[in-house]
């Protein structure tokens, strides 16, 4: 038919943006920002970046010599969060913009 529409042959670069999922510049940029914010949790968790292995060992040695004040530990965490996050939802509940029907 004459209005049909065609797409043009994919462009060199259409699949690398496709497969990368934006720009190379753009996504090296993300991964080297979320690398270094995962290094940092990791650092805080006690991981050695040059002994991994033995990083992992110890912290589950770590864990199970915790034994059940690492549940008290993670309760009190727990209740910390809560005393900032359950307000704010609430509230945000209570004053929130009115939802179409």
């Amino acid at each position: 038919m004459p209005n049909d529409v065609r797409d043009l042959p994919a462009g060199q670069t259409d699949g690398l943006y496709r497969f990368l999922g934006g720009s190379p510049l753009s996504v090296a940029f993300r991964l080297i920002l979320l690398s270094i914010l995962v290094g940092v949790v990791l650092a805080a968790i006690g991981f050695d970046p040059w002994n991994i292995l033995y990083s992992i060992r110890k912290l589950f040695q770590s864990i199970w010599d915790f034994g059940f004040d690492a549940i008290n530990w993670a309760w009190r965490y727990f209740l910390l969060g809560a005393v900032v996050v359950i307000p704010i939802w609430l509230l945000s509940r209570l004053f929130g913009a009115p939802r179409g029907r």
